[in-house]
């Protein structure tokens, strides 16, 4: 007889995959674990040993199991999705960090939903407010200007993560990377090379990173016993434009200056626009340092000079947070430190 097994001189039918499909019972069984922990392995809740996780991957895998979403959210009353607020989709520096999420997100088995606030608190608080409408199981926020107030009001309805912050909160976990330290290393480069002429375009004083990064540069000049000089701060917006019209604005005050910091990449490819409508070089006129080492950054001309801040891998890290935070395990994460990115868009000063 075809497609059948003895057992015990009893005639049974062997499994088949006309038996219809797999389940979680029979991916248990085949691991030698009980029906929960596949779930919660599943799921990416439980805290298991490798092997037990490898013993139910290994199954799954020889099974063919294909969890079914909807029943997983039914059984444990969530969506495995996860809302996240950007501040802009086409942003060269939030792109890498909504790829970290989602290469983070996806093998847990939750699909990220991404929107946008676009630097407008009252834009994110509808953001809030569409996310919670479709139950997502947390919320992570990239920065913005929602105030520490909404964050906290947030993470009582479901887990937050939120970076550019020094928050906490009860289902809340925060990711601040150090912009201080960044700026000041990025400053005081310049300042190791002769310069003590050096202007620095900020970004919007509404964006805390912006603030801290002047600050950085204010703290480099004070270590070096270099005097700050207000007329060689001049703001931009976070673009490349803002850079070149930076430049231009402190042309025209005839302000002397042999260095420019940029408070990011993007700023620091416009000033270096700026400065050859000018008629000058970098850097054999001017010196010039980024911040955030976007990978655009190693191809410009010359090779800008920044500050590596880890976008995909503080991307990443929002995403493990909020799965700690929704596997009832505090998050032990930590940002790492910034560190300066030397390239040729520096030259030193004959002292």
């Amino acid at each position: 007889m075809k497609n059948k097994t003895t057992v015990s001189g009893v005639s049974k039918p062997a499994p088949s995959k006309n038996q219809g499909p797999m389940t979680i019972e029979m991916v248990a069984k085949e691991a030698g674990v009980s029906p929960s922990t596949v779930s919660r392995i599943l799921n990416g809740t439980a805290v298991v040993s490798e092997a037990k996780k490898k013993s139910v991957e290994d199954a799954v895998a020889k099974l063919g199991f294909v969890p079914n979403p909807m029943a997983r959210g039914l059984a444990g009353g969530r969506t495995f999705s996860v809302g996240v607020i950007t501040q802009s989709m086409d942003s060269p520096f939030y792109g890498p960090a909504l790829r970290g999420i989602e290469d983070t997100l996806d093998p847990a088995g939750y699909s990220p939903l991404f929107v946008s606030g676009n630097w407008q608190a009252p834009a994110e608080a509808r953001c809030i407010d569409i996310l919670l409408s479709r139950r997502v199981d947390g919320i992570i926020v990239l920065t913005g200007r929602l105030t520490d107030a909404a964050l906290k009001a947030c993470a009582k309805k479901v887990p937050v993560v939120v970076t550019g912050r020094n928050l906490k909160a009860a289902d809340l976990f925060s990711l601040n990377f150090d912009n201080l330290e960044g700026a000041r290393l990025a400053t005081w480069h310049l300042i190791d090379q002769g310069h003590t002429q050096i202007a620095f375009i900020s970004g919007d004083p509404q964006h805390p990173d912006a603030v801290q990064r002047l600050a950085g540069y204010k703290l480099a000049l004070e270590q070096a016993g270099i005097a700050f000089q207000p007329s060689l701060v001049v703001q931009g917006e976070y673009n490349e434009d803002s850079g070149l019209q930076a430049v231009l604005r402190l042309m025209a005050t005839q302000q002397r200056f042999t260095a420019i910091f940029a408070a990011n990449d993007q700023m620091a490819v416009g000033a270096a626009h700026g400065l050859l409508r000018q008629g000058l070089r970098v850097p054999e006129d001017v010196s010039l340092v980024g911040f955030d080492d976007l990978p655009n950054s190693l191809y410009a001309f010359p090779p800008l000079t920044t500050v590596h801040q880890p976008a995909y891998e503080m991307g990443q890290l929002a995403a493990e947070a909020m799965l700690n935070l929704l596997a009832g395990i505090k998050p032990q994460l930590q940002v790492p430190a910034p560190r300066l990115i030397p390239r040729e868009s520096c030259r030193r000063l004959n002292r």
